[in-house]
């Protein structure tokens, strides 16, 4: 099966999986708010923020399991193979260790003066924390498992066990309902056992069915490989723990200021940024190992090819959603919500704006730790996404308003960490710059122009309603599809464009028959 092919199919599996988590996990959420209130909705954010701020650092030994299990499974090396896994095992459980450490000495600042939570929910928020504490180490220690599975391309499994979990997330919504139990304690504490459930079937689906997973750490102990895995962790580390840290750490900041009820709205905002773009992280994760396969040689005409097209694409398909959701923000939130906290549509804007800017460069930035080489790059990246944070906590002490928590992020995290991202491609990679501005930048721009172009003329034509809502999606969908057409894909893209179309009606013929 060819590359193209493998990507598609296993695109199609995660969307289908995202269209059912999507409407089952929006259901959720506004059962949640309705039952916990905007304001203990918050503190579950912010709770939740700061253990996903310490427990996702595993993010950086993630990618360094991407990219060795990838240059193993391109070598066809099983023993090299169970080498990695083994090696990843222990820097996870590593991790993990630290983790909890962090967690539990971050406990008491967190609830004696630096979080702004109610006196009278302190107790509850104590509670919801330290079950996620342990909920965050099992998703440490589960990484491997999730590498093992993107190397081998299977997103089949990947997509069952997502709509698995969104599931279970609803009947704890449900619960939550109607439970007689402090709500708030009860939904942490439940949504925290989620994935020991998932984990617990990931592993055992991957030993049954994957020769490398086999937990021996003193057989295949590699001290090389364990050096080179933890060097290259370090700075995927650094990456991480200043996304992290901003992204986390400006709720903390906004919460000192303004309290819990913005932080429902930055809470709410992060969801609505996830739901959009897990359209381009779908097709992320079905290229990850594509990219890294790739990088991992000297196949760069190949690489850059494939990254320059992912990148087009991941902002395309952000962007599909994401207009029309702008324009109709508001109606699209009362509808959804039953209590829209203040500020919510305006930081529902800014972060699409800034995730749409950041998808034009992801895999980019994949193509750079497939080829190893990321001191540099780390180094200016960290400095990008950290200063944001700097900024917004200048501006809220002099007394800016809520909006200041995404314009340093959009001007320093997105548009200057793009530009990072895009130099060092081009330094690693051999990216050319003319290419990419020509066949990402200048689409994308003259996409989102004519899709609000058309999107306004619906909007300022009718009054709001679910009529207007369609309408102005149809009008949008439109407008991509028509610039797509005209100049948003090249002679190659054209061309494999008409050959799945081709497939499918061939498929569909063969079916009648």
């Amino acid at each position: 099966m060819s590359t193209a092919s493998r990507v598609i199919k296993n695109t199609s599996y995660l969307y289908l999986k995202m269209g059912i988590t999507t409407f089952v996990t929006l259901y959720s959420t506004r059962l949640v708010l309705a039952s916990l209130g905007a304001s203990d909705f918050g503190v579950f954010h912010i709770v939740g923020g700061v253990i996903s701020m310490l427990g996702f650092l595993n993010l950086a030994a993630a990618n360094a399991t991407y990219r060795f299990l990838a240059c193993a499974e391109e070598e066809n090396d099983l023993e090299k193979k169970k080498t990695v896994f083994n090696a990843s095992l222990v820097l996870h459980v590593f991790i993990a260790m630290v983790t909890a450490l962090l967690l539990l000495v971050a406990m008491y600042p967190l609830f004696n003066g630096i979080l702004n939570i109610d006196v009278e929910r302190i107790g509850a928020a104590r509670g919801v924390y330290a079950s996620l504490i342990f909920s965050a180490i099992l998703v440490i220690i589960n990484v491997p498992y999730d590498a093992i599975l993107n190397v081998h391309e299977n997103m089949l499994y990947y997509s069952l066990i997502g709509v698995f979990e969104a599931v279970l997330r609803l009947g704890i919504a449900i619960a939550c309902v109607y439970t007689h139990y402090d709500k708030l304690i009860f939904f942490g504490v439940l949504s925290a056992c989620v994935p020991i459930i998932t984990l617990s079937i990931t592993k055992l689906y991957c030993h049954r069915h994957y020769e490398e997973c086999v937990i021996a750490p003193a057989k295949y102990w590699d001290f090389q490989c364990v050096k080179k895995m933890s060097a290259f962790s370090g700075w995927t580390f650094l990456i991480t723990i200043s996304e992290l840290v901003t992204f986390q750490g400006t709720g903390v900041v906004l919460n000192h200021f303004f309290g819990t009820v913005l932080n429902a709205a930055q809470g709410i905002s992060n969801q609505v940024k996830a739901y959009l773009s897990t359209f381009s992280e779908n097709m992320k994760k079905a290229l990850i190992s594509v990219i890294m396969k790739k990088a991992s040689g000297t196949e760069y005409g190949s690489l850059n090819a494939t990254s320059i097209s992912s990148s087009k694409f991941f902002a395309l398909m952000t962007l599909f959603f994401a207009v029309p959701f702008i324009l109709e923000a508001p109606y699209i939130l009362n509808l959804w919500l039953t209590e829209v906290p203040q500020w919510t549509v305006v930081f529902c804007i800014f972060q699409l704006a800034m995730i749409i800017m950041v998808q034009m460069t992801k895999p980019l930035e994949i193509s750079i730790y497939g080829v190893g080489d990321i001191k540099g790059f780390a180094i200016w990246k960290s400095i990008m996404n950290i200063s944001p944070l700097i900024f917004t906590y200048i501006c809220f002490r002099n007394g800016g308003s809520p909006i200041w928590l995404y314009i340093p992020m959009i001007i320093v995290w997105a548009f200057c960490g793009n530009i990072v991202v895009v130099a060092y491609a081009k330094r690693f990679c051999k990216l050319s710059i003319d290419e990419y501005m020509k066949n990402v930048v200048l689409p994308v721009v003259t996409i989102t122009m004519s899709m609000f172009a058309l999107g306004v003329c619906v909007h300022i034509s009718m009054s709001e309603g679910l009529l207007r809502l369609v309408l102005c999606f149809m009008a949008t969908t439109i407008g991509m599809i028509a610039s797509l057409i005209l100049v948003g894909l090249s002679s190659e893209e054209k061309r494999v464009c008409n050959d799945i179309v081709k497939n499918v009606i061939e498929r569909i013929k063969r079916v009648e028959r």
